[in-house]
């Protein structure tokens, strides 16, 4: 038994116990999300009335106030006057209320306002807490913090989505899953503000912080490298929202007979399965590549695994098995690509300017959730056949972002070996 024990010990990450208080804050959080994140498009279509390009467009307004809160988060998570825990508590103070905003919503207007609030949170908490991550680790175990922290997340979701499919299934009511969401947010805020110490640790070492922060955000956008991979993360992140936004509205209504809440359920707790468990083994077999081989890996993956969810759509017999099927690669899509945008974004960043790099890396989110949603929704109301062919493109566009990522490679091996000779 002990010595089952230390085996199962060696494959965790020995790592700075604040990264741990943090992974946990996160699973509490994202459980909270996991109650909504899958539910609400199926509720403010079905059960408010709103049409599905109408939430799709809720949902990209959203990444407006994002993209303001990124970079907000940037300048201050950098800044001495306020810092990463400073961001962090604001973020989930905006949340909790944009939680309960959506859970009293019944018109339109109270939807886009919800998650515009919304979107001003994670816009904020996303910078912040990666910059506490990258603060606190260096080299090949930096993709494998962002990997547990990750975890918490994925265990959080799966957390939520299975308590949220039983509170739908037995009594229906949604309503109910914003205001868990929002209590959520406020148990996180209580983990930050008393586990979480600052962990910036630049602000007397460099002159950087007293610019302007116009003329910060503008070194930051002068790096090529940084901006070549801006344009193949904001692909990705157009690949992730449509598992969030488009996925369960294309199962419940164009799959053939059309899945179920309980049975939508299920299949999205077995996608967070799957990336809870390959989640560590797979960024640490993914270790032994560089980080834009390892998006490489991914992009192979999401081509794969949307030419079956297309499929899915067609399949009248295997539809559910096709769904798991395509919803197994794309978790294991998202698990090779996260840790690693992440350690590339925080490798390529001076100490000083981590909190804007890792806010730029964010931004492509916002980008990203403002294009897929809305695009997504705006296919699921045309014709069956323009929803398959629409999952067929996405897979077509994975060569444009293999291209890239190649470029990436190469421009970053040639960046360290100048690198070396000036050392």
């Amino acid at each position: 038994m002990g010595f089952q024990r230390n085996r199962f010990l060696i494959w965790l990450p020995q790592l700075n116990p604040q990264i741990l208080i943090l992974a946990m804050g996160r699973l509490l959080s994202q459980t909270g999300t996991g109650f909504t994140l899958f539910y609400a498009p199926i509720f403010f279509v079905n059960q408010v009335g709103l049409s599905s390009t109408a939430v799709g467009f809720s949902l990209g307004l959203a990444q407006i106030s994002g993209i303001l809160g990124r970079f907000l988060a940037g300048s201050w998570c950098d800044s001495p006057r306020w810092g990463r825990r400073f961001t962090l508590l604001i973020s989930a103070v905006i949340s909790a209320i944009a939680s309960f905003v959506l859970g009293v919503a019944n018109d339109f207007i109270m939807v886009v306002l919800g998650n515009l609030l919304l979107g001003l949170g994670i816009g904020l908490y996303w910078p912040a807490t990666e910059a506490v991550v990258a603060d606190l680790t260096t080299g090949k175990q930096r993709n494998e913090a962002y990997a547990l922290t990750r975890l918490g997340d994925n265990i959080g979701l799966q957390l939520g989505m299975m308590f949220g499919g039983l509170i739908i299934s037995t009594s229906g009511n949604y309503r109910a899953l914003f205001i868990i969401d929002g209590i959520s947010f406020i148990v996180f805020f209580g983990v930050i503000f008393a586990a979480i110490k600052e962990t910036n640790t630049t602000f007397e070492k460099s002159l950087s912080h007293r610019k302007g922060w116009g003329e910060n955000w503008w070194t930051a956008l002068r790096d090529r490298t940084l901006l070549i991979y801006v344009i193949v993360n904001i692909m990705f992140t157009v690949y992730v929202s449509q598992i969030n936004s488009t996925l369960p509205l294309y199962f419940s209504n164009f799959v053939q007979g059309g899945f179920s809440p309980g049975i939508i359920s299920g299949l999205f707790i077995g996608y967070t399965a799957i990336s809870v468990i390959f989640l560590l083994p797979l960024s640490r077999w993914l270790n032994r590549f560089s980080h834009a081989q390892a998006l490489s890996f991914s992009a192979l993956l999401w081509g794969v695994g949307f030419i079956v969810i297309a499929w899915t759509g067609r399949g009248e017999n295997h539809a559910l098995v096709l769904a798991s099927l395509g919803l197994g690669i794309l978790a294991l899509a998202v698990v090779g690509y996260t840790p690693a945008s992440s350690s590339l974004v925080a490798d390529l960043a001076p100490d000083t300017l981590r909190g804007i790099y890792l806010a730029i890396n964010a931004q492509c989110w916002a980008i990203g959730y403002l294009i897929g949603p809305p695009l997504g929704g705006w296919a699921l109301d045309q014709s069956p056949e323009i929803v398959y062919n629409f999952w067929l493109g996405l897979a077509l566009s994975i060569l444009i972002a293999l291209l890239i990522l190649k470029n990436l490679d190469r421009r970053i091996k040639l960046q360290k070996q100048v690198n070396l000779k000036m050392n």
